[in-house]
């Protein structure tokens, strides 16, 4: 009985989803389905007490804060000035100004918390200086849709804050657990441009300019403003001043004075991303109050309590499962953004989860980095569609330029794995 109601409501979602139905409708209609034909609870009177719930939790005041601070930031001289102080850095490494994708994307990352904005606001200053200066495409464009994804990782994260919200767990230490995580994945990505220009030197142009430390010095300069923007918004929540939420509203305050001081803030510019932020954060709530709804469905329904008595009971052991769950991510990232992957799932995995004993706080880290995945995975990869814009290449070359970004992320989750205290060691040993 239970196969044939999830085929029921499986079919009544791709049905919706196919005909164009926004994704937040498409999943209260499905609950709406379920309820109706497979509960005696009111279905009205359960939509409505639901989506105030979740729509209403303080928590979630985070999310359109780190939106609106993106939205922000997207609208100043901030990646040129970055590239202005880490370009004399990195021309001594193999691989040279390839590096400033890297970098780039993980500063930008921990004051954005947007992979699409990361990957645009870093592409629109390193995409024409790199092909300018006679770097390969393939390169240039695969690394940055890698490193667009760090946006996710290292925080603020979007993703994170919802993971929090739906899995019930302190988004404080979900920031702190993403910090070593994030930096490691970086490295590989990093390191993959080392070894590919230590293999292709041709490839590779000359530097163009030599610079003493000094210079080096003065040119870093540029990064001041990010980095007192970082200080303050991670600081905050490091140091145990603000929660999450509070720190939100710090890294608003500091982007319109960090905006105001390059001379980029004016009314346009904040009616702009003021209507930016509100647009992205209202489809991301009807998502999020979906997602609610359907979960308290499938409550009502056993469905979650019946799947998880069925995958413990083949016996899976912990490895086999989170191998079983990335295969599950990945494929579910072609088709779904990476918020509705996290809501859609949670109700129904996280008492699997649990009863494998897996710690929370790694495995919000484990989904983020599989739903990074699905930022470059082709046909829903919004990295890709990001650089499609920007590019005007194909979709498939986008994808395939990517595609060892991908591998690296996959190894990364194994890494956590096999070595969790990347993940666990900060937010066991920090005060918050």
């Amino acid at each position: 009985m239970d196969l044939l109601i999830t085929a029921l409501l499986i079919v009544v979602l791709f049905a919706l989803l196919a005909g164009g139905v926004w994704i937040g409708l498409t999943l209260a209609g499905v609950a709406w389905v379920a309820m109706e034909l497979f509960s005696s609870r009111p279905a009205g009177d359960a939509m409505a007490v639901t989506i105030w719930g979740a729509s209403s939790s303080w928590t979630l005041t985070a999310l359109p804060l780190f939106v609106w601070m993106g939205e922000i930031l997207f609208r100043t001289r901030l990646s040129q000035d970055m590239f202005k102080g880490l370009a004399p850095w990195v021309e001594r490494l193999p691989g040279r100004l390839l590096h400033t994708n890297v970098i780039g994307c993980a500063i930008f990352a921990a004051v954005s918390g947007s992979s699409a904005a990361t990957c645009a606001t870093i592409g629109k200053m390193t995409l024409p200086e790199l092909k300018s200066r006679g770097y390969p495409d393939d390169m240039v464009i695969g690394t940055l849709s890698g490193s667009g994804t760090l946006g996710l990782l290292i925080p603020p994260s979007i993703i994170m804050i919802v993971y929090g919200v739906a899995a019930d767990v302190s988004i404080s230490k979900l920031f702190i657990a993403g910090v070593i995580p994030g930096i490691v994945l970086a490295t590989l990505f990093s390191g993959y441009i080392a070894v590919w220009a230590l293999l292709n030197p041709s490839k590779i142009p000359a530097a163009t300019a030599r610079y003493t430390f000094i210079e080096k010095l003065r040119e870093s300069r540029h990064l001041i403003p990010v980095v007192l923007l970082i200080v303050a918004v991670l600081g905050s929540i490091y140091a145990g001043i603000a929660t999450a939420t509070e720190a939100a509203a710090v890294g608003v305050v500091g982007s319109l004075v960090l905006s105001a001081a390059q001379g980029a803030l004016s009314w346009q510019t904040f009616k702009e991303s003021l209507l930016g932020a509100t647009r992205l954060y209202c489809m991301i709530a009807m998502i999020l109050t979906g997602a609610a709804f359907l979960t308290l469905a499938m409550g009502y329904l056993g469905l979650p309590r019946h799947l998880a008595e069925f995958i413990q009971g083949l016996g899976l052991s912990q490895f086999t499962l989170v191998i079983a769950l990335a295969i599950f991510y990945i494929i579910l990232g072609c088709f779904l953004d990476g918020i509705s992957m996290v809501v859609l799932t949670m109700g129904v995995i996280l008492p699997t989860v649990t009863g494998a004993g897996l710690d929370l706080i790694w495995f919000g880290i484990f989904i983020t980095l599989v739903v990074e995945m699905a930022q470059i995975t082709p046909p829903v990869g919004f990295n890709l569609f990001v650089l499609q814009g920007m590019t005007k290449r194909e979709l498939t070359y986008i994808a395939r330029v990517s595609l060892p970004m991908f591998f690296l992320m996959c190894a990364a989750v194994l890494l956590i794995y096999f070595v969790p205290g990347l993940v666990t060691w900060l937010p066991t040993n920090m005060k918050l």
